[in-house]
């Protein structure tokens, strides 16, 4: 007799149908209402399984792929956790260029997953043969019949959020968005869904979080690239120092950039006033969500949807880490630490 078991066959099935949570408390001072997309619901805990899954399977589709093949990528760590995973279960070997800006608690993560993890420096030019975009290139080439993600320049990622987060979040909203904002690194999950809400209510605003140190901000406003715009910054997945053609600039109202100390800072706020343990993304998407209300972007009648990428367990050895906030010089003795918070019982 055949069972009917209300099971799912593996973890892919759960990629997608992320909840929309209200914010309640880092926003109550801000004219309008505030809703958070919630990412780390993704079995990998991150937006990025949306992409992985949906490459994936579109390579299979066009026997691109074969199980026993090798996937090859460019990542800050999330889209290779999620690449990992997908690999495992539909039996791929997984390597991963990794930027050196990625947390340790990512790249070790990378390495449970049985990925091949290379390690590259952060702070060079895109076309340096040590950049991790150059090192995956040359991985690409040198294990044959391996395929290429290439997420900053695919198509196919801005689709994957065209398919499935753009609709989620119409639907959940009943339409009602006025707003999105998200952070933008390849800008698949930006483009996608703003092309998605776009379609629905060409009056939603779509705005864009880059940081300090990044070209998309100034390249979205002039079409040109300003290399002196680069110099190092600390959040991952955010900006870039090349253009992404996996981002759709013209889908996107307007770009407001923060910085790494402010960002850091109100991710830590997000947990303590929400219970909302996200990332560093995350902390800067509502840091860009304040100042955009300073400039007057909201109403009362705004409904504004924030993307919040991934976990915060992802950032143990980042922003959680009063060690490394310090280091950063972020914190004071003014600023209460989650050491303080700590009493040893001997």
């Amino acid at each position: 007799m055949k069972e009917h078991l209300n099971v799912y066959n593996n973890l892919l099935g759960l990629i997608g149908n992320t909840p929309l949570v209200r914010l309640n408390t880092i926003t109550k001072t801000l004219p309008g209402s505030y809703f958070a997309k919630v990412e780390s619901f993704n079995p990998g805990q991150s937006s990025k399984d949306r992409i992985a899954l949906h490459i994936v399977e579109d390579a299979e589709r066009k026997g691109i792929l074969s199980p026993g093949d090798t996937i090859v990528e460019t990542t800050s760590g999330n889209t290779g956790f999620s690449l990992a995973m997908v690999s495992i279960i539909k039996g791929y070997k997984c390597i991963l260029a990794v930027s050196s800006k990625s947390s340790k608690d990512k790249i070790d993560a990378l390495r449970t997953m049985g990925a091949q993890v290379y390690v590259c420096p952060a702070h060079v030019k895109a076309d340096d043969p040590r950049s991790y975009y150059e090192v995956a290139k040359r991985l690409h080439k040198e294990n044959e019949g391996s395929v290429y993600i290439n997420q900053y320049f695919n198509a196919l990622n801005a689709e994957a959020h065209y398919a499935t987060t753009g609709p989620e979040i119409w639907n959940q909203t009943e339409g009602k968005i006025t707003h999105l904002v998200a952070c933008s690194g390849t800008g698949g999950t930006i483009s996608g869904t703003a092309q998605y809400l776009k379609e629905q209510n060409p009056e939603i605003r779509i705005l864009g979080i880059d940081a300090f140190g990044s070209i998309l901000k100034k390249y979205h406003e002039t079409h040109e690239v300003d290399m002196n715009e680069v110099y190092p910054y600390r959040i991952e997945g955010l900006g870039k120092n090349l253009v992404p053609t996996a981002t759709d600039f013209d889908a996107i109202d307007y770009f407001e950039k923060v910085s790494d100390e402010d960002s850091a800072h109100t991710a830590r706020e997000l947990a303590k006033t929400e219970g909302i343990f996200a990332g560093y993304t995350s902390g800067a998407a509502i840091q860009g969500v304040k100042q955009l209300a300073k400039q007057g972007e909201f109403d009362k009648d705004s409904h504004v949807v924030v993307i919040f990428p991934d976990h915060g367990s992802r950032y143990m050895s980042k922003v959680y880490s009063d060690d490394w906030m310090n280091a950063q010089g972020f914190l004071d003795e003014q600023q209460p630490t989650a050491t303080k918070k700590i009493e040893y019982i001997k």
